[in-house]
């Protein structure tokens, strides 16, 4: 490690102040930003903690909507997110106690991993990612691998889920890393069903149009059972090849139906 600047601000205005000087970076949980700095792939002169802002924390339902404070960490969304059951199932499988303790969901869809299950479930959700400056609907949010609509200095102060009517979200696990080799979140919503796959794309998280234009006409396992994707734009590497990864996109797809049903 080398030397660096700590500001632990109680404020988003602090926050957003103190990432306006050169080179600072906010810091969730550190759960990928401490080590890609023990291996010098990245060197702020500052780091910015929002783990002390309180506006940050809390998770509350309301309406139909799930709104969960962008420091909030996954251990906390496990244990008070009941009225999302199939979110809280999420955060409570996400990597092991030590990361669920220290991760946090800004910090995640920030970072936006392309294997990451946050992004699925937001996407899923049709979430909104709540900033210091506007909100972004969770399609416009998620650009690409490890790229977000986020400005620089732009801070994810919570994240808004549309609680859908079933919802269930099925990973196959990489075990060394306990990302998702191939993460499926089905939601059925009032007006149709989303499917978004993490783990699989070259992209990072997509929605599968057209297993959900099946699913919105009949929500059952069964309903997917022609269907398939083109291995062409997935992720192949000594974990799997691009057409293993196709193949499971459709196996967690019918699981995670046959779970929500």
């Amino acid at each position: 490690m080398y030397n660096f600047e700590y500001e632990k601000p109680s404020s988003v205005v602090d926050a957003v102040a103190a990432l306006a000087s050169d080179e600072a970076q906010a810091l969730g949980g550190g759960q990928t930003l401490i080590p890609t700095m023990k291996q010098r792939l990245a060197s702020p002169a500052k780091l910015v903690s929002l783990s002390g802002v309180a506006e940050m924390q809390g998770v509350s339902a309301d309406g139909g909507l799930l709104t969960v404070g962008g420091a909030v960490t996954h251990a906390e969304v496990a244990a008070q997110a009941s009225a999302y059951p199939a979110l809280a199932r999420m955060a409570g499988r996400i990597g092991d106690p030590a990361v669920r303790n220290r991760g946090t969901i800004g910090g995640s869809l920030a970072n936006n991993d392309p294997s990451a299950d946050y992004p699925a479930a937001a996407l899923a959700s049709a979430a909104t990612v709540v900033t210091n400056a506007r909100e972004i609907a969770a399609d416009d949010f998620f650009q690409g691998m490890f790229d977000t609509a986020l400005d620089e200095g732009e801070i994810i102060t919570s994240v808004k889920f549309a609680v859908p009517q079933a919802a269930s979200y099925q990973k196959f696990v990489q075990p060394a890393s306990r990302f998702a080799l191939v993460g499926v979140f089905v939601a059925k919503h009032a007006d149709g069903v989303r499917v978004a796959v993490t783990g699989a794309s070259e992209e990072g998280v997509f929605r599968w149009g057209e297993a959900e234009a099946a699913l919105s006409a009949d929500f059952a396992a069964d309903a997917i059972a022609g269907l398939s994707l083109d291995p062409s734009g997935m992720i192949g590497d000594l974990h799997g090849t691009k057409e293993y990864r196709a193949h499971l996109v459709g196996v967690m797809t019918k699981r995670a139906v046959a779970a929500a049903t």
